[in-house]
């Protein structure tokens, strides 16, 4: 429980902290409120609309990877439920913020009727997937800082030449990392119990349980062609992501100059910045948005804002009136789905 609070707490300083700094820039700058409007004004719609068409293809990719993962555990799998659960999961995320995460796996373990569990762990090897695509895209992105518009000095690019390094690496390690455990988990799962044997007696158990599940989860990861099928399609979802940024730049004049490699850098960031989601109004993609294009291509700080504002609605927004009109459709209870990550914690064991 401690530990709990603790991370709440963290979270709430690094907010408290990015938002405060935001605000400093907004008193000494000064909110350019024409330039804000300018920036909205004078937007190319057809970049905007090939960018939205670009992100929602990314929840039908989605759909389909996790179809991949669900194949070994439910016969006749539906990618139409898949992706409707995909749909009112990033809905409900977008609503309650990280507290809704669980919906997702929760619907589709209900659909298909596999456990729980399966799902959960289905969800973490995701989450694993695009996070080391991050983590690989960033990393390149930060050792080509050279070819990019940002301007540092000496010293900050020698840093980020090397965070680069550092990040491309991680990323490739953990991503062997996560085939080894697909490959080999029976053998890890009872070295890794082994080594915990002086545990008490309940903990171990319940860790026995979660490895199970996680077993259970990582079921497709067992051959080669479905790993390969599924780091393919994180691969073109990400790929689908970054050129939706890069149709956004296109789309806004302050920057339509900017290439590739600058458009990596910032989703780099406003990866790491996502995880910062404030339930309705988001958060922390726009402030590393907004700090990122100010910052790193000296964009001002309307027009940085109008495109902050411009991605999240395109990253997140729009999938809420598909999500609400699914869940309408299906009958689901927002107020049950608010409450649903403490009412399975039982279940999930």
């Amino acid at each position: 429980m401690k530990k709990r609070y603790l991370g709440v707490g963290l979270a709430a300083a690094a907010t408290i902290a990015a938002v405060a700094f935001i605000a400093y820039r907004w008193r000494t700058s000064g909110f350019a409120w024409s330039e804000f409007a300018m920036a909205l004004r004078h937007v190319d719609w057809s970049w905007l609309i090939l960018a939205q068409t670009m992100v929602l293809a990314t929840y039908v990719g989605r759909a389909l990877r996790w179809e991949i993962m669900l194949r070994p555990l439910a016969r006749d799998v539906s990618l139409w439920r898949v992706f409707s659960a995909t749909a009112i999961g990033f809905t409900a995320v977008v609503l309650f913020g990280r507290a809704g995460e669980p919906v997702r796996p929760y619907l589709i373990a209900k659909k298909e009727g596999v456990p729980f569990s399966t799902q959960v762990a289905a969800w973490l090897v995701e989450r694993i997937l695009d996070l080391l695509m991050v983590l690989v895209i960033f990393g390149i992105a930060l050792t080509q800082v050279s070819h990019s518009a940002i301007q540092p000095g000496p010293r900050t690019r020698l840093i980020l030449q090397a965070g680069g390094v550092t990040t491309g690496f991680t990323g490739a390690a953990c991503l062997a990392l996560l085939i080894g455990l697909g490959r080999f988990r029976g053998k890890l799962q009872r070295r890794l119990l082994e080594a915990l044997s002086f545990l008490p007696g309940p903990l171990l158990v319940r860790i026995q349980k979660f490895l199970r599940a996680f077993e259970e989860g990582m079921e497709s990861m067992r051959s080669a062609a479905t790993v390969t099928l599924l780091v393919a399609y994180t691969i073109v979802e990400w790929a689908l992501i970054a050129f939706a940024f890069a149709c956004v730049f296109r789309a806004f004049p302050a920057t339509a100059d900017l290439g590739m490699p600058d458009v990596v850098i910032l989703l780099g960031f406003v990866c790491f910045g996502s995880v910062l989601q404030i339930p309705g109004v988001g958060g922390g993609m726009q402030i590393a948005a907004v700090v990122v294009l100010t910052e790193f291509f000296g964009v001002g700080f309307g027009a940085a804002s109008g495109i902050a504002l411009t991605l999240w609605v395109i990253s997140f927004v729009m999938i809420v009136p598909v999500g609400l009109a699914l869940a309408f459709h299906e009958g689901i209870q927002w107020r049950n789905l608010r409450h649903l990550e403490a009412s399975n914690g039982g279940q999930s064991q």
